[in-house]
């Protein structure tokens, strides 16, 4: 009896002194929101830029360059949120598809509602999606609007917002490569050179349309 005691004693010893599992913090998935954060930001950036500048080589009314501008934030920031919100909604109706497949062909368990619950609330929400794609795209497209609302000299307005823009985009290629584990120079650079092209596009084809009188 005494050695009976003894043993279940120690058991209960070392089950109580086993260590509980914790679920750990997902990491990757933040990082991912966060890598498409600045990417989106970097999409509003470079699209209001490069619209500012092509208006802006045709007309040197300021009101006609904000108007244009902000008519792209507003429909950039609609694509972005639509088209975010149908391509999560269907990877998650994929994964919700999979993942009935997979309950179906294993024996039935007592646990197997709760872990299939477990893994729907870890799919991406749509409208958080959405609203996150839509607000990164607006924080980026807002910095060279407003930085030419407030300049009435046409020439120094144009130098300001390429000056604006370089800046950001050298920050937003920073803080991708940090995220992504790219090396910092090589990232920053390419997403400048990148914003450069595009500016300089919509500029001089902007203009080639406007002196042809189109």
């Amino acid at each position: 009896m005494a050695l009976s005691i003894h043993v279940n004693g120690g058991t209960e010893q070392k089950q109580f002194q086993e260590p509980v599992e914790n679920p750990e913090f997902d990491y990757s998935q933040r990082g991912q929101w966060l890598r498409a954060a600045v990417l989106g930001a970097n999409d509003g950036l470079v699209s209001v830029s490069s619209l500012l500048m092509g208006v802006g080589s045709v007309k040197q009314d300021v009101k006609a360059m904000v108007l244009a501008g902000f008519a792209g934030l507003v429909a950039g920031a609609c694509s972005m949120a639509i088209g975010e919100f149908v391509s999560v909604y269907t990877q998650r109706d994929v994964e919700m598809a999979q993942m009935k497949r997979d309950g179906e062909k294993r024996s039935p368990v007592v646990d197997e509602n709760d872990r299939r619950m477990e893994k729907k609330e870890r799919l991406p929400s749509p409208g958080l999606a959405a609203g996150a794609s839509a607000l990164a795209f607006s924080v980026g497209a807002v910095l060279p609007l407003l930085a030419a609302a407030f300049i009435r000299d046409h020439k120094v307005r144009m130098a300001v917002v390429v000056g604006v823009a370089s800046v950001a985009l050298m920050v937003f290629g920073v803080v991708g490569a940090l995220l992504g584990g790219a090396p910092v120079a090589k990232s920053g650079g390419r997403v400048l050179v990148g914003g450069w092209i595009a500016m300089g596009i919509t500029f001089g084809l902007t203009k080639l349309i406007g002196l042809n009188g189109m």
